[in-house]
């Protein structure tokens, strides 16, 4: 993995800045973007948590869709228009963690990678030194992620498991 354009969904964006790893996309790809409808998602309430560090992240980084959003029968608003900009600008992956929305994705053809999955490759790139404790802050700040998840990919790394 790595390089190339990576388009951003809202869940992973507020996963990764709850942990402070907004950074690591800009280490693991060439370029990150946002359809404006996950902007307008993210933007929405100024008084979230971490609210200034994503807006500065992603202000020069929306996208508006050329084309119409038929998707949105299907998959929520942000989630689609990040299916489409995929499409438009040929990214190489979708960063995305709703499990029913990359089915869909999947189904189209679009290469996902969720928030764990960009944490695991930061380590495999020496970009972090240890998962545990991001994993357990994600599930302190009330992320949801499998537990059995998080443990098979400690286990991978040799790191010790989350105890339920």
């Amino acid at each position: 993995m790595g390089k190339g354009i990576v388009i951003a969904d809202s869940g992973p964006i507020f996963s990764l800045a709850a942990i402070d790893k907004l950074r690591l996309l800009n280490k693991i790809f060439d370029d990150v973007k946002i359809p404006l409808a996950v902007w307008n998602e993210i933007s929405l309430n100024d008084n979230k948590p971490f609210h200034s560090e994503i807006a500065n992240f992603f202000r020069d980084r929306i996208v508006t869709i050329k084309g119409f959003n038929d998707l949105t029968f299907i998959m929520d608003y942000g989630e689609s228009e990040s299916v489409i900009l995929y499409k438009e600008l040929s990214a190489d992956f979708l960063l995305l963690d709703d499990k029913k929305a990359r089915l869909v994705a999947e189904n189209f053809g679009v290469k996902c990678v969720g928030t764990i999955g960009i944490l695991s490759i930061a380590k495999e790139l020496g970009l972090i030194d240890s998962l545990k404790p991001l994993f357990e802050t994600l599930i302190k700040m009330k992320r949801f992620y499998s537990i059995n998840l998080l443990n098979t990919i400690l286990r991978k790394y040799d790191e010790n498991k989350i105890n339920n």
